[in-house]
């Protein structure tokens, strides 16, 4: 069995990211703080646009990603984080008004993203925690940006983190045959598209719902296997 000591890591170093930036929130000139985040988002936006150009089909990427939303609708995806976002706020009794926001923006950029998906596969097929230990650096430095706008949310997005990385990690090393290159490229590939509507949710452009995209993830995976 593997440790995932990656994704602790990863996790360990958003949780310290944002006590940083819950002390640095206060402290921040807020022209500082504006374009700290406004760098975030347009790093966002390159991150996804490098990973979605590795698509090897482009109509398949985008039959997920509709498929995704549609089944995310359904499901009321968007619903169900924020109840759980607002849950977490009661249990902590915070009055942040940015609490869900936070949560939900910091978890899906942290956990959709080539580096957790690879990351995650590599630590659990290969043992090589190293993809996750400079993905932890990375975001380590943004949970610092994102709590000085979004506030205590953003280090509850330290668990979504250690769940979804450590299922993932997990997962690959039960299932190692099971993943291909070429899937693995859709998969991160349909997660670009995916962190690109982050990006613009943070840099306000349009306020896309991008949590009920997340079911694209698994829908290319069965699109991917069963083109083979």
């Amino acid at each position: 069995m593997i440790v995932p000591v990656g994704t602790l890591v990863n996790a360990s170093a958003i949780a310290l990211g944002s006590v940083v930036g819950l002390v640095l929130r206060g402290r921040f000139p807020e022209r500082i703080r504006i374009v700290s985040f406004q760098g975030v988002g347009l790093c966002v936006l390159v991150i996804g646009m490098q990973m979605a150009f590795d698509m090897k089909n482009a109509l398949m990427v985008i039959i997920a990603v509709l498929l995704g939303g549609i089944l995310g609708e359904l499901l009321r995806l968007e619903e169900l984080f924020e109840r759980l976002a607002l849950c977490l706020k009661g249990m902590i009794r915070s009055k942040n008004p940015l609490f869900t926001d936070g949560f939900i923006s910091a978890s899906l950029i942290f956990c959709i993203g080539a580096m957790a998906i690879v990351g995650s596969f590599d630590e659990g097929i290969r043992g090589d925690h190293s993809v996750l230990f400079t993905k932890s650096v990375l975001d380590g430095f943004t949970s610092v940006v994102l709590a000085t706008t979004y506030g205590v949310g953003v280090l509850f997005s330290a668990v979504s983190v250690l769940l979804y990385q450590g299922v993932l990690t997990l997962f690959a090393t039960s299932c190692q045959s099971l993943f291909s290159p070429d899937i693995i490229a859709q998969l991160t590939a349909t997660g670009g598209v995916l962190i690109l509507g982050i990006g613009i949710n943070i840099l306000e452009i349009k306020q896309i719902r991008i949590s009920s995209m997340l079911p694209s993830l698994f829908i290319i995976v069965l699109l991917s296997m069963w083109s083979v």
